[in-house]
């Protein structure tokens, strides 16, 4: 299981791919975290968004925990210092990649619905609910799927107990984190929500207050939560204390009278929380110029997604195209899979989701040949029938892209074993429900709302639709790409909702095509179009030039501030391994390595 010494071979090229100088900080060694876009060194190595939950993957790394250990000592720190992505109150996706056998395995942790939700579920008086109305209820939430992701992936290839990974969150919890700018501004912008529910308040607002920038923000009860999953368990949440909790949250959501908000009780039960059950599968695989890439299966549409789109591109010559025409045509693909994302993708348990035909690479000829370089498809884009591929199939008839939060967090781990873990989790909005479970001090998911709330077009089918313990579709792409020898060459993921696909694109075509380091492909201006009639564009991009040459084509943007938060690990000649955060994203993200390069 790549924990009894295996020596990862490494592809010759890598070397090619990587930032000369680049070195951890000392404060990587000193437990002193500081914040840097990329460290290279040996002995394993992490990326996350913080860097204190950064540092704890490393410690359980440096005291001889294997990749999923670290993973899940990363994520829990996450909950404590980034609580309004990520938390044992949501899900997620867990991609892992065994050394020793060269294999990768993959956990669908998705937050289901409950038993007795319908297709209805967002829909009142025969109309469908308001983004808005529904996300700050207890009709939101779904059962969380994240710790029992976490003991899933330690009982099937970790090296350590559930109570000792979780000892660095608590310790961070219990004894404080630096308030940042970007915690203070996220509390800022949820200040109204967190205002409905005084349980959140009181935590996240203290004194009535939003967390000044540099202060130490503690979180005494969640401190005491991880102290109880690690010595009861994870049936402390899905058949004790703190799942009766959570059930009380949701059914009689604890709101402020004074507030006035209407918190829609949810459905949520005590046996919802008891038949909970993570999903062992196997990754989509794409192959793509000569190299494996592995990522999630459906319930995610991430792995089908981001497959197609590198199947349409498989014969564009990127690494050639001018800065205009690599963006033309990566627009067009993502708008393209997207469509197809739309009618096909769904929870494989409810829905005929035609995986193997998604990622075939005839359907993705097919659908290629509608790309022109001098002109520009029009959105909504039909879907095409990937059962029945037909060149140039404008397909049948086009629905909009429903609406998808832009939150979550993303973590890459690797250890000195070879052994990598590409891990995304979320509780979706940012700020998620709102609603602190009382006295355990971590926020409910909005995870539901993913679902579309009535179908986008009547005429076409939606496999998104709510249903009794169905899962949500997400956009989670959690990724790790393999030589033709099952060796890694790097491993990737974002968070950003519906941006998560294209991040994930974008970044693996920077880096494989366009050749850029993993950190500079990480940190390049993002661009995002999902079968919408405008393409989304960070301000770099949105400023410049490319973009005007780009309307001459006949593209139409808009402005988002900021698109993902990726972070990756490369595999580096001689052992070595290489960490890549945002140099800017969220704050910048924080890169370590258990002993740095001199």
């Amino acid at each position: 299981m790549g924990r009894s010494g295996t020596k990862l071979a490494v592809l010759a090229v890598s070397a090619a791919l990587v930032s000369v100088g680049a070195a951890a900080p000392p404060a990587a060694r000193s437990g002193t975290p500081t914040r840097a876009p990329v460290a290279v060194g040996y002995g394993g190595a992490v990326a996350s968004a913080d860097a204190d939950a950064t540092a704890a993957g490393i410690e359980v790394l440096r005291r001889g925990g294997n990749a999923v250990d670290a993973a899940v000592a990363t994520a829990a720190a996450l909950g404590v210092t980034e609580p309004y992505y990520s938390g044992i109150g949501g899900g997620g996706y867990f991609v892992y990649y065994d050394a020793g056998t060269r294999t990768v395995h993959t956990i669908d942790g998705r937050e289901t619905a409950p038993l007795s939700a319908d297709s209805d579920l967002f829909v009142e008086h025969g109309k469908p609910l308001s983004f808005g109305d529904a996300v700050s209820s207890g009709l939101s939430v779904g059962t969380p799927g994240t710790p029992a992701t976490w003991q899933t992936a330690l009982d099937e290839w970790g090296t350590r107990g559930l109570a000792t990974v979780l000892k660095p969150a608590e310790r961070i919890a219990r004894n404080g984190f630096t308030v940042s700018d970007n915690f203070r501004s996220k509390t800022a912008s949820n200040e109204t929500r967190f205002r409905y529910f005084p349980d959140t308040a009181k935590l996240f607002l203290p004194g009535g207050r939003l967390p000044v920038v540099g202060s130490t923000f503690k979180n005494p009860e969640l401190a005491r939560t991880y102290e109880e999953l690690g010595s009861k368990g994870i049936g402390a949440i899905y058949r004790g204390d703190i799942g009766d909790d959570i059930v009380k949250t949701v059914e009689h959501p604890p709101v402020d009278p004074a507030s006035g908000w209407n918190a829609r009780p949810g459905k949520l039960a005590e046996k919802d929380l008891a038949v909970y059950r993570t999903k062992l599968q196997a990754p989509t695989r794409t192959s793509y110029r000569g190299l494996n890439v592995y990522s999630i299966a459906p319930s995610a549409a991430g792995g089908t997604t981001v497959g197609e789109a590198l199947n349409i591109l498989e014969n564009s010559d990127l690494s050639k195209m001018s800065e205009v025409q690599y963006l033309h045509h990566f627009i067009e693909a993502s708008r393209i899979a997207f469509a197809d994302r739309g009618r096909w993708v769904g929870d494989p348990a409810f829905e005929n989701v035609p995986t193997r035909q998604l990622l075939s690479q005839r359907f993705a000829d097919s659908r290629a040949c509608l790309i022109k370089d001098n002109a520009v498809l029009t959105s909504p884009l039909a879907p095409g029938d990937p059962r029945h591929p037909k060149a140039c199939d404008k397909g049948g008839t086009a629905a909009p892209t429903t609406y998808e939060g832009q939150n979550t967090t993303h973590l890459t781990v690797a250890d000195k074993w070879g052994d990598i873990v590409s891990y995304t989790l979320t509780i979706e909005q940012i700020g998620g429900s709102a609603m602190t479970v009382p006295g355990r001090g971590f926020l409910l998911n909005n995870e539901l709302t993913d679902f579309s709330f009535t179908p986008a077009d009547p005429a076409v089918h939606d496999p998104n639709l709510p249903g009794p313990g169905k899962r949500p579709r997400s956009s989670i792409a959690a990724t790790i790409v393999l030589d033709k020898h099952n060796v890694p060459v790097v491993a990737l993921g974002s968070p950003g909702g519906a941006t998560i696909i294209t991040t994930v694109l974008q970044t693996l075509t920077e880096f494989l095509d366009r050749h850029l380091p993993l950190v500079d492909a990480i940190a390049a201006p993002r661009a995002s179009q999902r079968n919408r009639a405008q393409t989304e564009l960070e301000p770099a991009l949105y400023n410049s030039d490319v973009k005007k040459q780009l309307e001459a084509i006949g593209h139409s943007f808009s402005l988002n501030p900021e698109i993902g938060a990726a972070t990756g690990v490369q595999p580096l000649p001689g052992g070595k391994w290489l960490a890549a955060a945002e140099k800017v994203r969220r704050g910048g993200g924080s890169a370590m390595v258990v002993d740095p390069a001199p």
